[in-house]
């Protein structure tokens, strides 16, 4: 049987949590409808939920192999050694397929993980950062990276004026910039993103023109970026990947057709939906408050919670 010719092979790198693997494996299905060789490197412990036809997945180590983060238990701790043993790992996913029939020519890689350009560089390869922030979070952390916003915002220093933007008031921004020492490893990992952005060959963003492009120029100069989203299945926008219904990839297991069920029964424009990611690690009393808002609110709601919450 005749090989299989691809236009390429491309090495798909996300963080490992549900919010950034999708739209990456989703930037990879993209790649292969296109004739190229896609391959998802995703952690040990995150292998066995992707489930994509047309990609090849190929393990690589965040130093905790058997529960990812939660094994780890410091964001800190967790980050340096996904650093050490992601880097030495994806170099020798790069190098097994060096001679073979298909070598690795770019790495796309997760923002969150500025490393991985380091490793496509020492191979002589091209390497590609993927945000998956929207073009607003983007201009206002490469302002904070260059010096060119302080931290922290207050009342008194806001409305946050950034060109391309609307004025943004104390109350619409980000966490991280009103209490930058909430979470200080999540915010050097945010502002780490731009450490050697200028040395990537591409920079590829999760939004799209109609969506962000006003903002996006804005702060092309600082983040120059392609805008190609957004990366959702096909089936929700143009249909060019046949039977392209779902990312393929599931960390849990969602009550996916329960909640449909239940939200049929519900009037349009009802329901209020709440989910704060796969990352966020909320309170005792923090989900407390939140349930006694949304009892008061009178509205039905969804609300994501993972099972140990």
């Amino acid at each position: 049987m005749q090989e299989r010719q691809f236009k390429g092979h491309v090495v798909v790198l996300p963080y490992p949590s549900q919010g950034h693997i999708n739209p990456l494996l989703q930037f990879a299905k993209c790649l292969a409808s296109k004739g190229v060789k896609a391959t998802l490197a995703t952690t040990h412990y995150t292998v066995k939920s992707i489930s994509a036809t047309h990609i090849g997945v190929e393990q690589i180590s965040d130093g905790f192999d058997e529960g990812g983060f939660s094994q780890a238990g410091n964001v800190e701790f967790y980050l340096k050694s996904f650093r050490d043993n992601g880097s030495r790992t994806l170099c020798e996913l790069i190098q097994k397929f060096k001679d073979s029939n298909t070598p690795v020519n770019c790495v796309v890689y997760d923002s969150f993980l500025p490393w991985a350009l380091d490793a496509a560089k020492q191979h002589g390869i091209y390497g590609a950062a993927f945000f998956t922030n929207s073009a607003t979070v983007c201009s206002i952390f490469s302002h904070i990276h260059r010096g060119l916003l302080a931290l922290p915002l207050t009342p008194e220093t806001t409305p946050l004026n950034l060109p391309g933007i609307p004025p943004l008031n104390f109350r619409d921004l980000p966490t991280f910039l009103s209490f930058p020492h909430s979470y200080p490893a999540y915010l050097a990992m945010k502002l780490n993103q731009y450490s050697n952005l200028n040395e990537a060959y591409w920079v590829f963003g999760n939004t799209f023109e109609d969506l962000e492009g006003k903002e996006a120029g804005g702060v092309s100069k600082f983040w120059p970026a392609k805008l190609i989203g957004p990366m959702v299945p096909s089936s929700y926008l143009d249909e060019r990947i046949k039977g392209d219904r779902g990312y393929g990839s599931s960390l849990w297991k969602p009550l996916s057709e329960e909640c449909i069920e239940w939200l049929e029964t519900k009037p349009s424009q009802s329901v209020v939906y709440i989910s704060f990611g796969s990352m966020v690690s909320l309170t005792e009393k923090q989900m407390e408050e939140i349930a006694w808002g949304l009892k008061e609110s009178n509205m039905h709601f969804l609300w994501v919670v993972r099972e140990s919450e």
